[in-house]
């Protein structure tokens, strides 16, 4: 090790090192901190990434995906942790008998040039030490800093200082690389049974963290509320504790405020003052006395330490805030010990939500295994959980474990509600959907779920701008709205925004919104002549209802006056309360007045624009307009005016009738419906009646009722009308309607045109 910290330290000849895995990233902190102690630095890995792209700026030379050719020439090759030695880089580095470095030894080797910080520990390491180089750093010592994650506030994961003599690094305990150390100062946050793949035992695991203490030269700072840290370190003439009492630092008058922490500080039963941490919970109160005792320790004034903490604005993925509103706040933590999840949802309560809700990605197997009853103990301070699948890392599957091992762990511990979402790339639909007003949302673990945070704070930020557009109360609206809720069929991926506009001016505003920032719209009724396939429909979905839009009333001689959500079946019947008739045929359909504008559809040889008076529309040019019957051409299931345009109420015609005369055929249009069609959930009639025969008939022709695909079957009591008999998808539907289209044209040469209107996509896309 001395050997390689005096190569590195030879600015005369700076070395050629290759660093493989380089995106990661621990890599990533150790190629900044050679790049700036003047080395040539290249580096490689699978992808390209947003963080090699900036490496590369910096001065790294960058390959992907790894190769024998990336270490021709290299002095020195280090290795990340993931790396096997069939990798190309590495296979070929140790052919040519290149000295190859595991990332700790590189990482020790850099910091025996300075007086070394280590922050140890199992939980608490990132956040604590980001904590110590930000205050150095604001004391004016200039420390340089390795730490393993992004940190807005030090600007970057890793810096190499040339004037400081101080260096602070997190010390990774997974795999005993600890014992490389012999810092300055080291800190020992807490010790636990963890990385059990690795270690043997606790016994084992404390014994690294005691080589660690023993190598240390000047003082060990540890946490006095950790039983296994004070049995390691208490009896050290070098230690320093801190805690809640009975520490050297001590924490006193903790008040857990919204978004931060306050306490005072004394050392040794003084009173050195109070601070104001810029982050919340208990947990990162002990964070920041560690902290505080390394920059004591380093002789920092208290008045700097005070003033670096009120800015400290946390690191990346711990206790992230991703996004926040009045309603919706949406964070992101690295948690993936139980007892880092007990921190994190203690401090979580403390930001007083109305529900917490958590979507935990358990990570490594053997973690999930070892750890599953206390996982399942430990979620219970959550009031809505979802698990997602094991987050492998470098390990292989283990048989029986995934994430459905904690969901069973959970039930055994309590009656918290939780769901299984093995598929990490559609949670957010089942979440989201999920989301009232009020509800704060964490996403929890170690590997990639924050993406999960990061999509729903995207789209939420939009539901939220979508629906205060106008008045309170004008515009309700839902993330992720499965479809099958809203069409006859039953079937149908989600919405990415379900909108239901109130008023005639709330709907234009959606519209002009959402035109502007080239977000798909949709108008959706009931349901009753659409098909959604499986993977949703990507935009927004406005659904009329409420208000205006669910207004009918007789405002005419013999006419009636409906908005685009007003059901069929109460036209016909507020008209025939009035007595006027002709609205009968209206019935047996089970679609609203928008639907059936657009549609012009029709029963009992009626058509919807046989009544029209009059239309209400929203034009293509966002102004709304009324037109006509005699302007608006009007086609079998098909008015061209509302394919780029959108109906908001209309005025229908009726005729005057007697109350028996409307009850008989309000009747014969309801016996008529039983007996010709089927009950079970279903889009009305698939397919327009081709010139030869009805589609019924022809379909009845080709031995086609009852044919069934998954789920979805043709009805036996009308040929005309696929039927879900339960369980059936979309993509069932559409398969079975290929299949009679086909036969159709194979043995009559008639091409069958779909009267139901397929909207969305195969596959989910956001």
């Amino acid at each position: 090790m001395i050997e390689i910290t005096h190569l590195l330290t030879n600015r005369d000849q700076p070395l050629h090192i290759h660093l493989i895995g380089v995106a990661g990233s621990g890599m990533s902190g150790l190629a900044l901190l050679l790049l700036g102690m003047g080395h040539r630095v290249s580096g490689s890995d699978r992808v390209t990434t947003q963080e090699t792209e900036r490496m590369q700026s910096l001065g790294l030379r960058f390959s992907s995906p790894h190769s024998a050719e990336a270490v021709q020439g290299a002095d020195l090759v280090v290795y990340s942790s993931a790396i096997r030695p069939e990798n190309p880089a590495y296979a070929a580095a140790q052919k040519s008998g290149i000295r190859l470095l595991r990332r700790a030894e590189c990482l020790a080797a850099i910091l025996h040039t300075r007086k070394g910080i280590v922050i140890s520990g199992t939980h608490g390491k990132t956040t604590t030490s980001s904590m110590a180089a930000h205050i150095l750093r604001e004391a004016g010592l200039q420390p340089s800093h390795y730490v393993g994650a992004e940190i807005p506030i030090l600007g970057a994961n890793a810096k190499w200082s040339e004037e400081g003599e101080y260096m602070v690094a997190e010390g990774d305990e997974s795999d005993g690389t600890l014992t490389l150390y012999q810092p300055e100062h080291s800190v020992i946050l807490n010790i636990e049974a963890e990385h059990l793949d690795f270690y043997r035992d606790l016994d084992q695991i404390k014994k690294v963290f005691a080589t660690l203490a023993e190598q240390t030269r000047g003082v060990v700072i540890f946490c006095a509320e950790d039983p296994v840290a004070y049995e390691v370190c208490s009896s050290l003439k070098n230690a320093i504790s801190y805690g809640w009492h009975d520490a050297d630092f001590i924490a006193n008058d903790v008040r857990e405020l919204r978004g931060t922490s306050a306490f005072s500080v004394v050392k040794g039963g003084e009173v050195l003052g109070d601070i104001e941490l810029g982050i919340p919970g208990r947990h990162n109160v002990l964070n920041a006395l560690a902290a505080i005792a390394v920059a004591d320790a380093c002789g920092a004034d208290f008045q700097h330490i005070a003033r670096a903490l009120t800015a400290f604005a946390g690191a990346k993925r711990r206790f992230e805030t991703k996004y926040l509103s009045a309603n919706y706040r949406i964070i992101d933590d690295y948690g993936h010990h139980p007892s880092e999840l007990a921190a994190t949802l203690q401090t979580a309560r403390s930001l007083k939500p109305s529900r917490l809700v958590v979507l935990f990605q358990p990570h490594r197997y053997s973690r999930t295994q070892a750890l599953a009853d206390d996982f399942g103990k430990v979620l219970q301070a959550a009031d809505l959980v979802f698990i997602t699948d094991v987050y492998a890392a470098s390990e292989l599957p283990i048989e029986g474990i995934s994430g459905a091992t904690l969901v069973e762990a959970m039930k055994r511990h309590g009656d918290i509600p939780v769901h299984y979402l093995p598929d990490l790339g559609a949670a957010h639909h089942e979440l989201g959907n999920a989301l009232r007003p009020g509800d704060l949302l964490i996403t929890l673990g170690a590997g990639n779920v924050h993406e999960v945070g990061t999509r729903l704070a995207s789209d939420l930020k939009l539901l939220e701008e979508m629906m205060g557009l106008a008045d309170q109360g004008i515009i309700d609206g839902k993330l992720y709205e499965p479809m099958k809720r809203h069409t006859t069929m039953m079937v149908g991926g989600p919405a990415q925004f379900w909108i239901e506009p109130h008023d005639f001016f709330g709907f234009a505003m959606l519209v002009d919104f959402c035109r502007q920032r080239g977000i798909p719209v949709r108008v959706i009724g009931r349901g009753s002549n659409l098909l959604v396939r499986d993977g949703g429909i990507r935009g927004a979905v406005i659904h009329p209802s409420g208000g205006a839009f669910s207004k009918v009333e007789v405002t005419g001689k013999y006419e009636v006056t409906a908005g685009a959500g007003v059901r069929l079946k109460k036209l016909a019947s507020v008209a025939g309360a009035s007595g006027i008739g002709g609205f009968e045929w209206m019935e047996g359909i089970p679609g609203n007045v928008g639907g059936a504008l657009r549609m012009n559809a029709g029963a009992m040889g009626i058509e919807t624009f046989d009544q029209v008076v009059r239309v209400t529309f929203l034009d293509e040019d966002g102004v709304i307009r009324t037109r006509e019957r005699d302007e608006i051409v009007a086609q079998y299931r098909s008015v061209s005016e509302l394919r780029r345009n959108f109906a908001l109420q209309a005025v229908f015609k009726g005729e005057p009738d007697t109350a028996a005369g409307i009850k008989q055929r309000w009747e014969a249009s309801r016996e008529k419906r039983k007996t010709s069609q089927p009950v079970a959930a279903s889009s009305g009639c698939t397919f327009k009646n081709p010139s030869l025969m009805p589609a019924g008939r022809l379909i009845e022709t080709l031995g086609l009722k009852g044919t069934c695909v998954g789920g979805a079957e043709v009805s036996d009591v009308h040929g005309n009308f696929i039927v879900n008999a339960g369980g059936a998808t979309a993509s069932d539907v559409l398969s079975l309607t290929t299949q009679i289209r086909q036969r159709a044209m194979d043995q009559l040469q008639i091409e069958m045109e779909l009267e139901v209107k397929v909207l969305g996509e195969d596959e989910p896309s956001f």
